[in-house]
């Protein structure tokens, strides 16, 4: 119930700017031009910057890898502890951490190409989704088709983010128009 309050809370968060940015409230965001001028700013400042270790950048990096690591290996004693399979979801978790960066080094090109945009809103959905699936699973309730009730849930959500972006088009517009 608590880890699916916490991704209700973040996915609706996420799903809340891409339907703005959709509806033309905010800005859509362009990482490659962000990027650009990022690097631009840092060059500038690298040529009058001495090289030194960045203390800094180092413990951000390394909290996030940290608790990451930490997650994943909660996940993986959690998981074998229940079924007393501890090597088995140990060897799954290697498995899967193989996979991923293999998949990430063969799928980084045409992913790239993926608007950013329209990823944020899919996985604001999903995480929504996921988040009232393991919320309602935690207080009880019987999804109708068991896990498959996920897709339905998704469904719902994207029919419904789709009509708040319309909505909050018009609206938009109509206050555009009275100024």
């Amino acid at each position: 119930m608590i880890v699916g309050t916490l991704l209700v809370l973040f996915g609706v968060r996420w799903l809340r700017k891409a339907m703005l940015r959709y509806a033309g409230v905010i800005e859509l965001r362009d990482e490659a031009a962000n990027f650009i001028h990022e690097k631009e700013m840092l060059g500038a400042g690298a040529a009058t910057a001495l090289p030194r270790w960045d203390p800094v950048a180092f413990l951000t990096s390394f909290k996030a890898v940290l608790l990451e690591g930490i997650e994943v290996v909660i996940i993986v004693i959690g998981l074998g502890a229940t079924g007393n399979r501890l090597l088995p979801a140990s060897l799954g978790a290697v498995a899967a951490c193989l996979m991923v960066v293999s998949a990430g080094v063969l799928l980084r090109h045409p992913l790239s190409r993926v608007p950013e945009n329209l990823l944020k809103f899919i996985v604001g959905v999903m995480v929504s989704a996921f988040g009232l699936f393991w919320f309602g699973e935690g207080i009880g309730v019987s999804w109708p088709y068991g896990d498959f009730a996920i897709v339905g849930v998704m469904a719902i959500l994207l029919a419904a983010s789709a009509a708040g972006v319309a909505i909050a088009r018009s609206m938009h517009a109509r206050q555009g128009i009275g100024r």
